[in-house]
């Protein structure tokens, strides 16, 4: 086990030294390491934990930093960085980007870019996950096919905020932080765990709004595009499943409407309005929704 991490942090950090040195073929191998050793680490976590249990540190450590990665990505990376959803002060902002940067998302605005493409292309050419070219494309086979994100295309302000760029340039070490605390708190079984485990865990679930959330679920809007609703990766990534809800009102703070879908992100961002540390959170109004809904269930009404 211990080797099989070490090969993984060695591919991880050779992904991002040499992303731009190596011929693309040895750059994808590096990517196929970073991405299946640590699946192949978790089928054996996941016979320990058969075999032999899992101690409560360990499990302790699994949840807090799936948690609070899972929030970096959901509420920092995509809903805070991405879609301006709400504003907040400089030093949750800068927290909950370090917290999407351990997530193993890659870099901020890395991810803000593909991201504003796919609402741009969503489910036409030019997406850059879409299940259209296979579910498996959509899932993981996107990261591997991709041209470099286009930072100047889609997220020319953001290259020109200091606070952004610190997150964006130093990645590499909050992702080390990510893995180097569990390991000192709980030794090879914390690093298992609430490292190995938690990033690969988390990282198939954001793959899953890809590739899960524009294939199977329920479809409210008519946003002109697969995204649907799934109450499962609702539920695991931390709301970010009511996809279609996002792909009608990309800019809203809230994915969930309605306590029936339960939306962990929206939750946080309420509990930092009550505490004075955002504002501006940017909601649809229930006209504007009722209308939205009404307009396809017309359309629907008329091809039946």
């Amino acid at each position: 086990m211990e080797i099989g991490i070490a090969v993984v942090l060695l591919a991880l950090v050779a992904i991002k030294v040499f992303q731009h040195h190596l011929p693309r073929i040895i750059y994808q191998g590096f990517i196929v390491v970073g991405l299946g050793l640590p699946l192949l680490i978790t089928v054996y976590a996941l016979w320990l934990l058969k075999t032999q249990g899992i101690g409560w540190r360990e499990l302790v450590l699994f949840l807090v930093f799936y948690v609070l990665t899972g929030l970096g990505t959901t509420l920092g990376l995509h809903r805070l960085l991405t879609h301006r959803s709400f504003e907040t002060v400089p030093a949750v902002r800068l927290f909950f980007l370090i917290m999407g940067s351990m997530a193993n998302q890659g870099r901020a605005i890395d991810w803000a870019a593909n991201h504003l493409k796919h609402h741009a292309y969503s489910d036409q050419d030019g997406d850059p996950h879409s299940p259209l070219h296979g579910f498996a494309h959509a899932h993981i086979g996107w990261i591997l096919t991709s041209p470099p994100a286009e930072r100047e295309r889609y997220c020319k302000p953001l290259l020109n905020d200091p606070l952004v760029l610190f997150v964006d340039r130093t990645w590499m070490i909050w992702l080390g932080l990510g893995l180097l605390i569990p390991y000192l708190v709980a030794g090879w079984s914390g690093l298992l765990w609430g490292g190995v485990v938690r990033m690969t865990f988390g990282n198939h679930v954001v793959f899953a709004v890809n590739s899960i959330c524009h294939t199977f679920g329920d479809q409210p809007f008519d946003t002109r595009d697969r995204s649907r609703n799934n109450w499962l990766i609702g539920l695991l990534a931390l709301g970010e499943g009511w996809h279609n809800n996002h792909h009608a009102f990309p800019a809203m703070a809230f994915h969930g409407m309605g306590w029936k879908q339960f939306d962990f992100t929206a939750i946080v961002i309420r509990l930092l309005v009550r505490a004075h540390l955002a504002w501006n959170v940017k909601q649809p109004t229930p006209a504007l929704i009722e209308r939205r809904r009404a307009r396809f269930e017309g359309a629907v009404s008329a091809v039946n």
